[in-house]
């Protein structure tokens, strides 16, 4: 499939579930769920969505009810997109530590630099 219409999918696909997530955040009392990336395969049967959830230590929680949840999301997200996909794809949830990765390098240059 032509790479221009699998971006447009994966940005469509990202707005949706991000917009399900912001208005689902009083479920999820006092936790922040952002969908940093989405992408689809060529076939459009999965969807590997990568989640930063904050605060940190309630990952764990938080990502169990999410993939409890999977199936009513898929329904959510076939309502909101039905007229723009014929075939909703699976989704595959993962968690995006890239900014706790990004953190902690900062807490070490910033213990480096106090040595010194």
């Amino acid at each position: 499939m032509d790479k221009t219409r699998l971006n447009k999918i994966d940005r469509l696909i990202q707005k949706e579930m991000s917009d399900m997530f912001q208005k689902s955040t009083n479920a999820l009392k006092g936790t922040l769920v952002t969908v940093t990336s989405v992408s689809v395969s060529a076939d459009l049967s999965i969807a590997r969505i990568r989640l930063s959830i904050f605060p940190s230590d309630r990952q764990e929680e938080t990502m169990a009810l999410i993939k409890n949840s999977t199936k009513t999301l898929r329904y959510e997200l076939g309502q909101r997109i039905r007229y723009q996909l014929r075939k909703v794809p699976e989704l595959t949830f993962f968690i995006d530590d890239s900014l706790d990765y990004i953190e902690n390098i900062d807490r070490l240059l910033a213990k480096d630099g106090n040595e010194k």
